[in-house]
């Protein structure tokens, strides 16, 4: 665990050093802020104490950032070579891919734990369902952290890290948008199959304040998967070196 620990301390400092977080979070801020507050169907428009518009750009948001997060953490490694120093010390694969999942999550997190005053602000004015706004910030972290995980895989393939991005981005597509609109236009059992594999059908059940173990099952199997698969692609990298 300490190792993990360490990994994902280095990364989260390499994220400020860099001033990705930086750039990250006030890109973040600004658009959530903008649609949450001021445009389309914010708060004063729909007339109801209720943080729904955050968690629908924010929804958006963070599936573009989080490719733009990721894609550096490893493809970047195997472009500098930095990579093979890493895995000939005594840290195996599953510790490295662990830390840096940690450290991404771990920022994600802190964008959201900042959007916090949106909540004070709406309890203040109206009658804010606290559950329905602990789930929305739930199923946004179990979004981010499945994201995060095909964008680790993604960045495992390649050392080139617009290529990390562009391959997260088109796996990310199917689950954010193209099962949902396939289950929409097929029916019967192939249409429950779509429903199940859409990341939108799952959140919106979450947001709305709905915890179901289906729910959160699909979340942890993705996540797993994909670590799983990052971990593969290291272990068959490490094998040929």
């Amino acid at each position: 665990m300490k190792s993990i620990l360490i990994i994902a301390k280095r990364e989260l400092g390499s994220y400020f050093d860099s001033l990705i977080a930086y750039i990250m979070l006030i890109l973040f801020l600004g658009f959530s802020g903008f649609f949450t507050w001021l445009q389309g169907s914010d708060v004063f428009l729909i007339n109801q104490a209720t943080l729904r518009p955050f968690f629908s750009i924010a929804y958006w948001t963070l599936f573009f950032f989080i490719p733009a997060l990721t894609m550096r953490l490893l493809a970047e490694e195997k472009k500098t070579g930095t990579i093979e120093l890493l895995l000939t010390k005594a840290i195996t694969d599953r510790q490295v891919v662990a830390g840096k999942f940690i450290a991404a999550l771990s920022l994600i997190a802190f964008a959201l734990l900042l959007t916090l005053p949106y909540v004070i602000t709406v309890a203040s004015i109206g009658n804010l369902d606290l559950g329905e706004v602990i789930c929305g910030y739930l199923g946004l972290l179990l979004m981010s952290a499945t994201y995060i995980s095909i964008g680790l895989y993604s960045s495992s393939l390649t050392n080139n890290q617009i290529v990390a991005f562009l391959i997260s981005l088109f796996v990310g597509l199917f689950f954010h948008i193209i099962f949902d609109v396939l289950k929409g236009s097929a029916t019967g059992f192939i249409g429950e199959i779509f429903s199940m594999l859409s990341l939108s059908t799952h959140f919106e059940s979450i947001s709305r304040g709905v915890v179901d173990s289906k729910d959160i099952l699909y979340f942890l199997s993705l996540i797993f998967l994909g670590l799983f698969l990052t971990e593969t692609s290291l272990s068959k990298r490490k094998v040929v070196g």
